[in-house]
Formats: C-alpha cells, sequence, structure tokens
C-alpha cells in the first residue's frame, strides 16, 4: 500500500471553501462527462456519523475506460466504472474508490480542511507505523502544471483576479503573504494486491489523483465569483439540477452504444439471412438442375 499525503493551500477560509468544494466538486463532474464517459450520480442524501455528526452521503460511478492507458484497457471489461462513495461531514471527509471488475484495487481518501499554510505535520492523527512510510506532497495551485488538454488561460491563478473579492493574481510567495489561507490535507491510500503490477498501478494511480486534486482545487478559486454568494440551500439546489443534468449526459452515451450494437446485430443478421436464402435459392436452383438430368 502506497500512502501519500497532499498539501493543498488557497487563498479561502474553511468556511467559504464548504461551498466552494460543493460547487466545484458539481460543476467539474457535469464539465468532464460525455456520452458514455464521466460521473453517474447514484446517491446523494443525509447521514449520520456517531463520532463527526451530521453530514452528506453521495454514491457515485466514475466511467473512465477511454482515458486508461493501453496496458490497463487489456485487463478490464470494455464499459468499466469506478465507484466513490464519500462521507462529508465538513470540515472533515472519508472518501473511497473501488471497482468490481478488479476486486484487489481501493484508494482510501481521509481529509481534513485547516485555516493555516500547510503547517500541521500530522493533522489526521496517523499512526507512528503510517507515518514512517508517508510521503508529503506540497500541491501548489498557482505554479503546478496542470495537463495541457485542462489548461483555461480564464483559470490561470497566475494572472486571474476576482470581481467580487479582490483577490489575486497570486504571486511566487503567495501562501505567505495573502489572507485568507486554508489548506486542504489529504490522506492517500492507495491498494492494489496483485504481484508485479502494484508498483506500476499504485504509482499511475498517485499521478491521476494528484492531477485530479491540482485541477479541482485551482477551480474551485478560479470560480469563485459564481459560488461566493450561495448559501448551503443554493447549493443543494445547484447540485440536484446539475446531476440530472451530468447523468443524463454519460447515460445518452450508453443509449447510444447499446442502439449500435443492436443496429449491428440486426445488420448482421440480416445479412446472414440474406446469404442463408441466397444460399438456399443456390441450392434450390442446383437441386432442379440436378432433377432435370434424370427426367
Amino acid at each position: 500500500m502506497h500512502i501519500k499525503e497532499y498539501r493543498i493551500c488557497m487563498p479561502l477560509t474553511v468556511e467559504e471553501y464548504h461551498i466552494g468544494q460543493l460547487y466545484m466538486i458539481t460543476k467539474h463532474c457535469h464539465e468532464q462527462s460525455n456520452q458514455g464517459e464521466g460521473v453517474e450520480v447514484v446517491k446523494n442524501e443525509p447521514c449520520e456519523h456517531p463520532e463527526h455528526g451530521r453530514g452528506q452521503y453521495t454514491e457515485k460511478r466514475i466511467y473512465l475506460s477511454s482515458r486508461l492507458p493501453s496496458w490497463l484497457k487489456s485487463m478490464i471489461p470494455r464499459i468499466f466504472y469506478v465507484t466513490e462513495k464519500a462521507w462529508n461531514f465538513y470540515p472533515f471527509t472519508i472518501t473511497e474508490y473501488t471497482c468490481s471488475f478488479i476486486p484487489r484495487f481501493s484508494i482510501h481518501i481521509d481529509t481534513v480542511y485547516q485555516d493555516n499554510t500547510g503547517i500541521s505535520e500530522n493533522s489526521l492523527n496517523l499512526p507512528p507505523e503510517e507515518l514512517d512510510v508517508r510521503e508529503v506532497d506540497n500541491v501548489d495551485i498557482v505554479f503546478d502544471a496542470v495537463p495541457e488538454k485542462h489548461y483555461k488561460p480564464e483559470e490561470d491563478l497566475r494572472t486571474f483576479i476576482s470581481k467580487k473579492t479582490g483577490r489575486g493574481p497570486m504571486k511566487e510567495d503567495w501562501k505567505e503573504n495573502t489572507k485568507p489561507v486554508m489548506c486542504s490535507y489529504k490522506v492517500v491510500k492507495v491498494k492494489f494486491e496483485v504481484w508485479g503490477m502494484q508498483g506500476k498501478v499504485e504509482s499511475f494511480t498517485h499521478k491521476a489523483v494528484r492531477d485530479i486534486l491540482l485541477l479541482g482545487h485551482r477551480q474551485a478559486f478560479a470560480w469563485i465569483d459564481e459560488w461566493i454568494d450561495m448559501t448551503i440551500e443554493d447549493i443543494r439546489d445547484f447540485e440536484n439540477y446539475k446531476q440530472k443534468e451530468t447523468n443524463e449526459k454519460v447515460m445518452a452515451g450508453f443509449d447510444r452504444s447499446s442502439k449500435e450494437t443492436d443496429s449491428g446485430t440486426s445488420s448482421g443478421s440480416r445479412s446472414s439471412e440474406s446469404k442463408s436464402s441466397g444460399s438456399r435459392s443456390s441450392d434450390s436452383r442446383s437441386s432442379d438442375s440436378n432433377d432435370s438430368k434424370f427426367k
């Protein structure tokens, strides 16, 4: 099992990010979803925890077959999804990812949000045996490069200025000289118990997780003018509206794929029937010809 702790600072307060996080996740899922690919929301409902109190539980299916490397595609079905289960007891959250097609693969993420610059050394109270093997990765949402396909000039925090809050643009020493500042502490545990593939899959997964965290937190601030005036009631309404749209986008791809498959099967069946008919016709002519010989 590979354990990493990602620390991602943002020019926000923990209170502000409660709304910003929910807005970013909902909009990001909608943007990243296409026909047959992306995020389907299965459940979004209140939950209760004996230690953390009341929260929100979500369950999603993340379809990403075309986004996987070729060496991994060879191991999985054509329609492939990862199940995400998340318990949000803000400012503490638990997220788990599993895949029924790869039962020995899992990702577990514990998160806590604090109003500081990433200086807490053990914010999630890891036991000594996990602290010994934990890697700390400080993610800079301003100067770390996002994947080229996700880069948008309007989301470049080196030039972005919030019209509603006046925050930005961010300079080299922004974490030390910007107020407010908060940090997302995320302990990510990746497990893939298959001999010969463990290191490769766990490293690939951590690279993908880091890219997602970088892009998501970057967008949360770049979209601040869209969500800064929203209440928790507003964001729940926004979630319900967007999740319905997102599900429709994803499911449309499966409907089309199913129709194409049915069409191909039907076409193949008609072709087969045609060949069979032709064969019967030929057999019939051959039989007539043979019969005439004996008349």
